[in-house]
């Protein structure tokens, strides 16, 4: 429990500056960019993120386990799981130059465009790198990465290249922050793994962890997936401004998802502990708590951002506000999902093919659910605010589900509850969506000035009052007591 709450103070921290970073890119795409030429973008994104989440072969979660079992030196088996990924990433990224269509579904694309595959590798580097930092509790590295480098070369490589390669600029300055966020996590790992010696790569070491990884590669692109196959399918049936528009409220409602991965780094290493021990008890309460913590603060975020929704979309640029409706699903989203990843957590190593299972059935529910509300959509010829709405709720639904179905699965395993509702949640948030309809009553920029800080501050002050345990307070110290250690 030590360990959780330090790291998810840590990176907590790095989520705060990844919000604060992120709001320059959105005010730089949509006002200097505009809507179609950021769909675009976010269309070629989708498919490009989504071959580097396969291309870790599960090593983001699986290394882990692989450091834990002791399976050779440290070093040599962080570089078994980094040259496979090399191997696998460049051959998605070398299919994807030859065939870029399903990357540009408008069939707008330059050679310059076509360049967004030589992020596949560096990606998925990256995130086999920050995991092996975060098996030795180094959170820091990722905040810097992933946090500070990565989202500010990000909005700055956009400003600058807007006057000198407008049409391309987006392309090539998300390839700049991926590259400079790599050269951070490699800097840092050298530091703590140094070269590997007696490295001896071999075709049946990298087939065992294929064979070990695919479940959790699976999973970790289904999960990654459920987050992006509404704007993949959203691209074939609107325009790219549609696209552009959802992007930016996906990137708004996105926020409160970086909570969650606030403990992904140190979820992992300390539960893979636990199951070594078989202390199922303890892997239920870990989930019990970080579950809470991550639907508590989501929840609150989700009412704060969602009160102001309007206001904020209009603030990217004046095509946005028609997001407004899919911001509100896809917020909502975020907070209903929050059971299932923590659940998958700890189902990755219990129970890998019966959670890859639950996580296809999921994202089989949301392209049923969001291609029915298309059709549908286009049959009675609805406008584009509303097909982007709908497509948010077809992931919130398909996220209701897998956090019920998950949630069950891991109890009956554990022997123990996971479940993390708890009624302070509905306490602090009936005085702070009063407080929020206030400020909706004046002007725009007093919504943003002081509504969001004060729909927080009364969510905030009931959930710790009213919601949290001395445990639950754990999270907020710095200086904790030595007995907790051994929980």
């Amino acid at each position: 429990m030590t360990a959780l709450a330090k790291g998810g103070r840590t990176n907590f921290f790095g989520f705060v500056l990844r919000l604060v970073a992120r709001i320059p890119f959105l005010f730089i795409a949509g006002r200097m960019y505009g809507a179609e030429e950021l769909g675009r973008f976010a269309s070629a994104l989708v498919l490009a993120e989504f071959a580097a989440m396969l291309a870790t072969m599960g090593e983001k979660r699986g290394l882990a386990a692989r450091l834990t079992n002791g399976e050779g030196p440290d070093a040599n088996v962080v570089y078994d799981g980094l040259l496979l990924s090399l191997i696998v990433s460049s051959i998605f990224a070398g299919f994807l130059w030859l065939v870029p269509g399903p990357m540009f579904p408008s069939g707008d694309y330059s050679q310059v465009d076509r360049l967004v595959v030589l992020a596949i590798p560096a990606v998925a580097l990256t995130e086999i790198l920050l995991a092996a930092q975060a098996y030795k509790f180094d959170i820091a590295t990722t905040v810097r990465s992933r946090a500070v480098v990565e989202p500010w070369v990000l909005s700055i490589a956009a400003f600058v290249l807007f006057y000198y390669i407008r049409d391309e600029g987006l392309m090539l300055s998300f390839l700049a922050s991926v590259y400079a966020a790599l050269i951070v996590a490699l800097v840092a790992f050298l530091k703590t793994y140094g070269l590997p010696r007696g490295w001896d790569p071999s075709p049946r070491v990298m087939g065992l962890i294929v064979i070990r990884g695919l479940p959790l590669a699976g999973a970790d692109a289904i999960e990654w997936g459920t987050r992006r196959l509404d704007l993949f399918i959203l691209g074939l049936f609107a325009a790219p401004s549609a696209v552009g528009i959802y992007y930016v409220a996906q990137q708004i409602a996105s926020l409160p998802q970086k909570l969650k991965q606030s403990f992904d780094p140190v979820l992992g290493p300390v539960i893979t502990k636990a199951v070594k021990d078989k202390d199922w008890g303890r892997i239920a309460k870990q989930i019990r708590q970080v579950a809470f913590w991550i639907v508590a603060a989501q929840a609150g975020i989700a009412l704060t951002l969602g009160l102001a929704g309007d206001s904020l979309m209009r603030l990217v640029g004046n095509d946005f506000p028609f997001g407004t409706g899919a911001l509100a699903f896809l917020l909502a989203a975020e907070v209903a999902a929050a059971l299932a990843v923590t659940s998958e957590a700890a189902l990755v190593y219990v129970a890998r093919v019966r959670n890859l299972w639950l996580s296809v059935t999921t994202i089989g529910l949301q392209a049923a659910l969001t291609i029915t509300f298309m059709v549908i959509g286009r049959q009675y010829d609805m406008p584009d605010g509303v097909l982007a709405a709908a497509a948010a709720c077809a992931l919130f639904i398909a996220l209701v589900f897998a956090s019920l179905a998950k949630g069950y699965v891991l109890s009956r395993i554990l022997g123990h509850s996971v479940n993390n509702f708890r009624w302070a949640l509905v306490y602090a948030a009936a005085p702070a969506v009063l407080v929020g309809w206030i400020f909706m009553q004046l002007p725009e920029w007093t919504q943003l000035v002081f509504g969001i800080p004060a729909v927080l501050g009364v969510y905030a002050w009931v959930v710790w009052k009213r919601g949290f345990t001395e445990d639950d307070r754990m999270l907020f110290r710095k200086n904790i007591a030595p007995q907790i250690e051994g929980e």
